[in-house]
């Protein structure tokens, strides 16, 4: 029966293919779920989508770990443990109030992100040829989303002018672009002090992120000599082997 699951997870078949595109899906779902449901109220309909997603990751974070032949390194990876916390999130309701902070927590499911851009470029050349434009939008979305996630359990219900997660993400996109319209603004200390927070690291980390996707640090151009196909925009020398290169270059890089 491992075997079986094992060949699901790692084979080259058609059969495990579609079932690698299946858990693709499945993650992306489970990612738009997350970030629109933020936007609701938890009504009883949210409340068993959440527990029917909890209990689907369950069986596939038991599966993984039963094919696993390094357990104590499985369960110890970064990414586990975040999928131990998604599970708890979706669950907690049972035994605690639905508290603010589960929103943040669940917003760990974007993590898995990494994984399905992995998955793509196995799947698809497409992916493969601009995986770094792709890699750098994935950062972006994942660092927008979770701090609104934090911009809104902090001040949703302290501040009038944030009900709901559109608001905190108005508010975190407003203050990110420098754009600062003023018709949100930070009234407490603690909001205060995340704004500041976003302003400074924040704002620096959102330009980076931006410039990336619309100029790449690397551009693709395949040594002869040596194969490696990424180097530095103004490389002259390839890093791993020397040999000369020529790379098409419209001299505007910086």
């Amino acid at each position: 029966m491992l075997e079986k699951i094992r060949s699901l997870y790692f084979g080259h078949d058609k059969k495990a293919h579609r079932f690698r595109l299946v858990l693709l899906a499945f993650d992306l779902l489970t990612i738009g779920f997350f970030i629109v449901s933020s936007l609701m109220e938890p009504g009883l309909a949210v409340r068993i989508l959440d527990f029917a997603i909890a209990f689907a990751l369950l069986l596939e974070f038991a599966a993984r770990l039963a094919i696993t032949k390094a357990k104590g390194r499985f369960l110890f990876k970064f990414d586990t443990l975040a999928d131990v916390i998604v599970i708890f999130s979706l669950i907690a309701p049972v035994f605690l109030d639905n508290l603010g902070f589960l929103r943040i927590v669940r917003m760990l499911r974007l993590m898995r992100s990494y994984h399905m851009l992995k998955a793509l470029r196995q799947e698809f050349s497409w992916f493969k040829e601009h995986e770094q434009i792709i890699q750098s939008s994935v950062n972006l979305g994942i660092f927008i989303f979770v701090i609104t996630a934090v911009v809104y359990v902090l001040e949703a219900g302290r501040n009038a002018a944030i009900n709901n997660y559109l608001d905190a993400l108005y508010f975190t996109v407003a203050t990110l672009t420098t754009t600062g319209f003023g018709d949100i603004t930070m009234d407490d200390t603690l909001g205060r002090m995340v704004a500041v927070i976003i302003m400074v690291f924040g704002v620096a980390l959102f330009l980076r992120l931006v410039q990336t996707i619309f100029k790449p640090t690397k551009v693709k151009h395949p040594c002869e000599n040596c194969g490696l196909t990424r180097h530095d925009p103004d490389a002259v020398h390839c890093k791993h082997c020397g040999v000369v290169l020529n790379i098409p270059t419209e001299g505007d890089w910086t």
